[in-house]
């Protein structure tokens, strides 16, 4: 019976010692899980503001290559615009060439049939002055073919770009300002004036 109590005793001693150390080791780790905690808190708003960084820089290099593509596209346009341009102008020479290619040679044809005409007006015998005339019209087919037009003169009323005015005549026949003797037929080659008619004009 006095060991129990004695036991009792030494029990009773024993815990005020063992409860403060018990009690500094509860705070210990209460201080542990508050430093934790608070340092849970700073970690995630650094990470928070991390991602949104992440995200606008990512925004960042979305915009960069459309902003880069807007000068290449314009200078695809304008290189496109350009092309077109020169593939007009490339067709417009190429033909140009092909309706205008034998002007040459169909202005000097054009001396050969001034003397068809003098020849026509001459007299002579109905046999050779109709055959003239065939060799004259095929003369005039082969030329119309080539793109050859004469030009309306006698009776027209004067065109400075069609006509080439050498005199000016009192006349009755025509109204003033009208071509009233035709000295040149002037002829077209493809709708270009390849000679202008020489004419008189009535006052």
């Amino acid at each position: 019976m006095t060991k129990t109590k004695n036991d009792k005793k030494d029990i009773l001693e024993k815990d005020p010692a063992e409860e403060t150390h018990t009690a500094e080791e509860g705070s210990c780790e209460e201080q542990t899980a508050d430093t934790e905690s608070q340092s849970g808190a700073q970690d995630e708003p650094a990470e928070e503001k991390e991602a949104e960084e992440g995200t606008e820089a990512s925004g960042g290099e979305e915009t960069a290559p459309e902003e880069a593509e807007e000068p290449m596209k314009d200078q695809y346009l304008r290189l496109m615009a350009d092309f077109q341009n020169y593939k007009r102008r490339v067709a417009k020479e190429r033909e140009d060439t092909r309706a205008y290619a034998n002007e040459k040679i169909v202005t000097e044809l054009l001396t050969v049939l001034d003397n068809f005409d003098r020849a026509m007006e001459h007299d002579a015998d109905e046999g050779f002055k109709e055959g003239m005339q065939m060799i004259l019209d095929q003369f005039n087919d082969v030329l119309k073919h080539a793109g050859v037009e004469e030009i309306e003169a006698h009776g027209a009323e004067f065109d400075p770009n069609v006509h080439n005015a050498v005199l000016m005549e009192d006349t009755d026949e025509v109204e003033s300002g009208h071509v009233s003797c035709v000295l040149q037929k002037g002829y077209k080659l493809n709708g270009k004036v390849i000679r202008p008619a020489m004419v008189k004009v009535a006052n």
